[in-house]
């Protein structure tokens, strides 16, 4: 009976065909040079490019590490790993990316840090990040957020190590929306930190843009937390007390002053009244769009085909 893996490497691809080789054979010769078994589940997110036939090419050549799973569609990064997730045999799960920003032998101080601590989850945080400007203020904002709702001090990375059980809880999870690290503080706060290096993309760009990192922040503000809905409680506050005010100082003037009303006054607070309202209703509305998507039970990702074990 062929004994399962002691690591399992899941990596999301998108449009890296010709990082995806370069990826594996240094992979092999980090799990080679410290005599552990591993295996490697490539996730193809619907690349656009030949990342899956050089995924097949890749799943021929080594045939007992390799998993190759072609979505669908396009899911998205957190989708993929998912999918990935649900994969693996391995006692421990690394996530790494499939562009060579993090080299691979970084991984070595992963491990090293997991048997130090013996930490349920080990994050390799990125001595100094080589994105571009507008995604670097992107993560930045997802850092933030992330940091408020689960108050956590260190930064969350694609690239982690935790155990297998950490994993099996995560599966559980069903909702369409996938947020791993979300997923993963819910369910251990045993957590460390290790700087690993991080490099200049070799090919392509990223798949983040601005835009994408801005609807991830808010897909996580909405889904993990009910911030919105405490800011409408204090919004309807301020918004009475700046009316009552109001109000007051116009009934002084007309009953001291005798100064007319006129429309204005009724004009401004009837537009003020109306945006408020407006707001209330798109916060809630977007709670019970994702209790909408809850109840629809939107599948979190769809093999359309996987090669190897």
């Amino acid at each position: 009976m062929e004994k399962n893996p002691v690591y399992s490497v899941v990596v999301p691809v998108y449009n890296s065909q010709y990082t995806l080789r370069e990826l594996l054979e240094r992979l092999d010769k980090v799990f080679n040079s410290i005599s552990k078994t591993y295996e490697v589940i490539f996730v193809n997110d619907c690349s656009r490019d030949g990342s899956w036939q050089m995924l097949e090419t890749l799943q021929k050549d080594f045939p007992q590490q390799v998993v190759a799973i072609h979505l669908s569609r396009n899911f998205g990064q957190h989708n993929a790993l998912m999918c990935g997730f649900n994969h693996v045999k391995g006692d421990f799960i690394i996530t790494i990316d499939d562009d060579l920003q993090i080299p691979p032998e970084e991984i070595l101080k992963l491990i090293i840090r997991q048997a130090q601590t013996e930490a349920d989850l080990i994050y390799g945080v990125y001595e100094k990040k080589k994105h571009n400007p507008f995604r670097n203020l992107g993560s930045f904002l997802v850092q933030k957020m992330f940091q408020s709702i689960f108050k956590n001090q260190g930064d969350i990375t694609s690239f982690r190590l935790f155990k297998s059980s950490l994993c099996d809880s995560v599966k559980q999870h069903r909702q369409s929306f996938v947020f791993i690290d979300g997923l993963l503080h819910w369910h251990t706060q045993y957590i460390d930190y290790q700087l690993v290096r991080h490099e200049q993309r070799k090919e392509g760009k990223s798949g983040y843009s601005l835009k994408k990192l801005l609807l991830l922040t808010s897909n996580i503000l909405f889904n993990f937390t009910t911030y919105p809905l405490k800011m409408i409680i204090y919004l309807g506050m301020a918004v009475a007390l700046v009316s009552f005010l109001a109000g007051t100082v116009f009934m002084v003037k007309k009953i001291i002053y005798d100064v007319p009303l006129g429309f204005t006054a009724q004009i401004v607070s009837i537009f003020f009244s109306t945006g408020v309202l407006l707001i209330v209703l798109g916060v809630v509305g977007e709670y019970i769009s994702r209790i909408y998507s809850l109840q629809n039970d939107k599948p979190q990702f769809s093999i359309r085909k996987k090669l190897g074990k």
